[in-house]
């Protein structure tokens, strides 16, 4: 999130507006972006992230699990290391059809036998990442679409 004189590019202001639901896995920094987010879409399901600050962390839990479409998401900051991480988040959350987490900043969508892993990136800290972005869920006839939004 916006830290400084950084502040979310308009096309991700415009797409959180139109959202049902947020899902956010974490770095918010201060509590006030969180209020930022929560005032572009009331509903938002966060988790906290390392670098935020010590209230939103005791605010926040470290990881979810939310309904979407009749399937379950969860939610988590840090997924760990790129080797073995899909296999060992479907190990962690077996009850989830997809987990969507941060941390690293970059983008990343893998499928594997309908268990999806997926990191939206940033739109504010691309980092290494080629573009900054963000993430679309839908779901349609009981499947869930992620998407990245690149901004």
């Amino acid at each position: 999130m916006p830290k400084g004189a950084r502040r979310l590019p308009e096309r991700c202001v415009e797409a959180v507006g139109a959202a049902e639901a947020v899902i956010h896995a974490g770095d918010f920094f201060a509590a006030s972006a969180l209020d930022e987010l929560r005032a572009l879409c009331p509903v938002v399901h966060a988790v906290h992230g390392n670098v935020d600050e010590p209230g939103l962390q005791r605010s926040l839990a470290a990881e979810l699990e939310i309904e979407v479409g009749g399937r379950t998401v969860a939610i988590v900051h840090d997924a760990g290391t790129a080797k073995g991480r899909l296999a060992r988040l479907r190990r962690r959350f077996p009850n989830a059809d997809a987990v969507v987490f941060g941390h690293s900043h970059l983008p990343l969508h893998e499928v594997e036998g309908g268990f999806q892993i997926f990191n939206p990136g940033s739109p504010t800290e691309r980092r290494r990442a080629p573009r900054a972005s963000m993430g679309l869920l839908n779901h349609h006839e009981g499947e869930l679409v992620f998407e990245h939004l690149w901004l």
